[in-house]
């Protein structure tokens, strides 16, 4: 058979069900063979948008979807994608087309070298200049994608190799098995030391507890010792928002008051498939300065990476965590710090934000109060970018893990929309909607069309504050000036944003108060339509954040 029939074949073995791509001459030939396979197929509007789709597909589900495209530029404009999926851990299978093999080296049309432009962004890539290899190839790639810390894997595929003839059955296929990544016991009995030497552990629960699926074992460890839980942004509804032990986040930017109150207050923390990232962080002499560090994660290459903790496990979190609660029960560990954890709930309650502002224009804080009122805990959110990706973080109340789905390290404006949809692919049963700013609404808006056309409805809210929000607040902030961030236009009726979505098949509607905002997300629950409501908000309003755990200011 032909190698884009194996690749096809290959794909379906694995478990692929769904692919985002856009066909064009470089892809072809695996587009002829993925016409009568058992692979549904949606057609977006951008190549970035495919990753981004594939990407929201498996945060949602835990199942890799496929991105396709053709070469050159479709190409290249998978390179934010996969930027965007690689440093959250999410793997994704994205196929390009590339020129005939031997082209490669004579600057043909919509050639380019995608090994030394995606290798940095991916865990592996492959060009594919022997049609012979391709089944190693695939399985290797499935592999990677799967094993250790999770990431997408591109293969870059010539014209000519994806029409040459191979052997190949593929009831002679089988995946190639996933090593489990367990902790060393001696460390586990290490870990149980410091904590039982401890007098203010917190737990933190990374958004690898998340991808192995271990929140609840984190909880039933977390019960047994009554050990506060701090949740990552990637983490955000691992533990449910009035569980007693609930710590909220902590943070410069999405962090809570309540959070960072438990992180200062301890002298142990403990990180279980975080990564200890700059946002989260701050100054590292205040995140540090008076505590012990136990640090488990699955890649032995992010232990240390930031800071070197006082105990490194290299496992899999769900791993880890079993062994920890196994260890405990044999020591019959008791509770640490009974009164640090019986006021948790109090302090939760009487440190949280204000979100119930009257005002009109309106406050943004009251966009998530009518949000957080509106929605199931079952609803998908997507978020990706900026100040109003930061007050989603802070003010969003999320009960359930695999229910938001940001883009966490690379911060990536154009990801909310195709990620809402390929959340709605996954699980078209619920909700998917996605909060963005007015300026964030323009990257990749083109998508709603596609959940229009295809009937996967998402809603679409749109804090509306006219002005790059984010951008603003650090000029003022950091370097004492503000330029070129103000778009009254977005506001003012030069900018017509439910234009914009009638035009591409939505229903929309603009809300100034708060009593608009609330029928709006009525109506767009019920109308069974990709919807986008523009919520008309101040327009200088800044989010509270600092430069350490210690300094954050609040500005409402």
């Amino acid at each position: 058979m032909k190698v884009a029939e194996a690749i096809v074949q290959i794909m379906v073995k694995e478990g692929i069900t769904d692919a985002f791509g856009i066909p064009g001459a470089g892809i072809n030939p695996v587009y002829k063979y993925l016409e009568g396979a058992p692979i549904e197929h949606f057609c977006m509007r951008h190549e970035e948008a495919c990753m981004h789709a594939a990407d929201g597909y498996y945060r949602a589900s835990h199942k890799i979807a496929a991105a396709l495209c053709t070469s050159g530029p479709g190409a290249t404009n998978f390179v934010t994608g996969l930027y965007t999926a690689n440093i959250d851990s999410i793997p994704v299978l994205a196929i390009t087309g590339q020129a005939n093999s031997w082209q490669m080296e004579q600057d043909a049309f919509q050639c380019v070298d995608m090994v030394s432009i995606a290798e940095t962004v991916c865990k592996k890539v492959f060009c594919v200049l022997d049609g012979s290899t391709i089944v190693d190839v695939m399985k290797e790639a499935f592999y990677l994608m799967r094993s250790g810390k999770p990431g997408p894997v591109l293969i870059d595929l010539p014209l000519d190799i994806q029409q040459q003839e191979i052997e190949f059955d593929i009831d002679d296929y089988e995946p190639q098995i996933i090593e489990e990544v367990t902790p060393e016991l001696p460390k586990i009995k290490e870990a149980m030391d410091l904590i039982e030497q401890s007098k203010a552990p917190v737990i933190i629960m990374g958004g690898g507890v998340i991808l192995s699926h271990a929140e609840k074992e984190l909880i039933e460890f977390a019960e047994l010792l009554e050990i506060p839980v701090i949740t990552t942004y990637m983490a955000k509804g691992g533990i449910p928002v009035d569980h007693p032990l609930n710590a909220g986040h902590a943070g410069i930017q999405v962090g809570q008051p309540i959070g960072n109150k438990y992180f200062l207050d301890s002298d142990l923390v403990i990180g279980i498939g975080n990564r200890f990232t700059d946002r989260h962080t701050g100054s590292l002499d205040v995140y540090c300065e008076g505590r012990k560090f136990i640090h488990m994660d699955i890649e032995k290459g992010q232990i240390g990476k930031v800071f070197e903790p006082d105990l490194g496990i290299v496992t899999d979190a769900k791993k880890g965590i079993l062994a920890l609660i196994e260890e405990a029960k044999k020591r019959n560990s008791q509770p640490i710090n009974t009164k640090r954890a019986a006021e948790l709930p109090t302090l939760r309650k009487e440190l949280s934000r204000k979100t119930d502002y009257d005002d009109t224009p309106m406050m943004p804080h009251r966009v998530f109060y009518e949000m957080n009122k509106a929605f199931d805990d079952n609803t998908m959110f997507t978020a990706g970018c900026g100040i109003t990706q930061i007050w989603s973080g802070q003010l969003q109340e999320i009960n359930k893990p695999r229910r938001y789905l940001p883009s966490g390290g690379a911060g990536t404006l154009g990801y909310e929309i195709p990620a809402a949809f390929g959340a709605k692919v996954a699980d078209p049963s619920v909700h998917s909607v996605t909060v963005l700013g007015d300026f964030g609404f323009t990257f990749m808006v083109e998508e709603i069309a596609v959940a229009a056309a295809l009937n996967k409805p998402i809603i679409v809210v749109i804090v509306n504050n006219a002005y790059l929000g984010l951008i603003r607040q650090n000029q003022i902030g950091a370097y004492d000036f503000e330029y070129g961030v103000d778009m009254p236009y977005n506001q003012d009726g030069t900018m017509d944003y439910i234009k914009v979505a009638e035009g591409f098949g939505c229903e929309a509607e603009r809300a100034f108060t708060p009593e608009e905002l609330e029928k709006a997300l009525e109506r767009a629950k019920n109308s069974g339509k990709t919807y986008v409501i523009d919520a008309i908000c101040v327009q200088e309003q800044l989010c509270d954040m600092g430069p350490s755990l210690d300094k954050i200011k609040s500005f409402a």
